[in-house]
């Protein structure tokens, strides 16, 4: 029973570390509208037209224009969750100084200052547990269970796989998330503005030279929204499997049916080409961090002879 308890925890230990290079084990809970299906979906819903976004006049019409720009992060913040038992608080915040003090010296020998390691308090709870006697089983106080997370901030993202290997000796195997940053975030907004304006004056142009219609040279602004998606939020997961059903009420009656572990795959899956009328920096072979634009512009006619 040991050997086998010891196995599960190391083989949840190596699907972390699989996937975990950028999601975390917070992407077990975005769910079926997690991922990318969210993200388009906010894509979509930023086209809905308001009132205020309509025409004014039929000598008006509307052009926009959506971009897309991948970024690789600059830094990086990888969030480890500890937890520690005892059977009474002082036993668990001992037990607790202990492991992370040791974690902070494994970092410390891989580099990582003490300026760039963070620990939060989440929550310090209480364990029942059931004491039988005869026929009664009696619930009862029996320890305590504190909780804390250690973020540790880094640039090279080569260095997650180095904590991860410091966490686990120490029994750490709780790696909830990676947060990615992007410096100069101003910056990568100016290059999405620019390619947008730059869509809309192409629309603009061709629609005068096609329906012949002359453009007042101001148009007026009726939407420009910025939106940013973190690796950790783009990820979309599969079984490849197939399997039987006991659908009889007669075997369900007559055995006990325990179902095979089945497990999931977990991969990147950010927006792609066909939302955007442009992308920057299409090419993705590590998961980017995604910026968006959605600009939206009203143009009223010229009236006849005048530009």
């Amino acid at each position: 029973m040991i050997r086998r308890i010891t196995f599960l925890v190391m083989a949840a230990f190596l699907s972390q570390a699989c996937m975990a290079q950028v999601g975390g084990g917070s992407i077990y809970n975005q769910g079926q509208a997690g991922g990318r299906a969210a993200a388009e979906q906010n894509e979509r819903q930023k086209r809905v037209v308001s009132p205020d976004e309509k025409p004014a006049s039929p000598t008006s019409f509307v052009l926009d224009a959506s971009v897309l720009i991948n970024v690789q992060a600059d830094e990086y913040v990888a969030t480890f969750g500890v937890n520690q038992e005892g059977t009474t608080p002082q036993e668990c915040l001992q037990k607790m100084d202990a492991t992370i003090e040791k974690f902070s010296s494994s970092l410390k020998a891989l580099g990582v200052g003490t300026h760039d390691v963070s620990v939060d308090y989440v929550a310090l709870s209480k364990s029942y547990g059931y004491e039988v006697t005869s026929d009664i089983a009696k619930e009862k106080l029996v320890g305590f269970d504190l909780k804390k997370n250690v973020m540790v901030h880094y640039t090279n993202k080569a260095m997650l796989d180095k904590l991860i290997a410091a966490a686990a000796v120490l029994d750490v195997y709780d790696l909830i998330k990676v947060d990615y940053i992007v410096t100069d975030i101003a910056a990568v907004h100016s290059r999405l503005i620019d390619a947008a304006a730059a869509i809309i004056k192409r629309k603009a142009a061709a629609h005068g030279r096609l329906f012949g219609v002359a453009l007042k040279s101001s148009p007026q602004l009726l939407a420009e929204k910025y939106t940013t998606y973190s690796p950790s939020e783009m990820y979309d997961s599969f079984s490849a499997l197939e399997t039987e059903e006991v659908n009889s009420g007669y075997y369900h009656q007559k055995y006990i049916v325990q179902g095979a572990r089945k497990s999931r795959t977990f991969y990147f899956s950010g927006l792609n080409a066909r939302l955007f009328d442009q992308v920057i920096n299409p090419l993705v072979m590590d998961p980017p961090v995604q910026f968006t634009l959605y600009l939206k512009m009203r143009y009223d006619i010229a009236a006849a002879g005048k530009k």
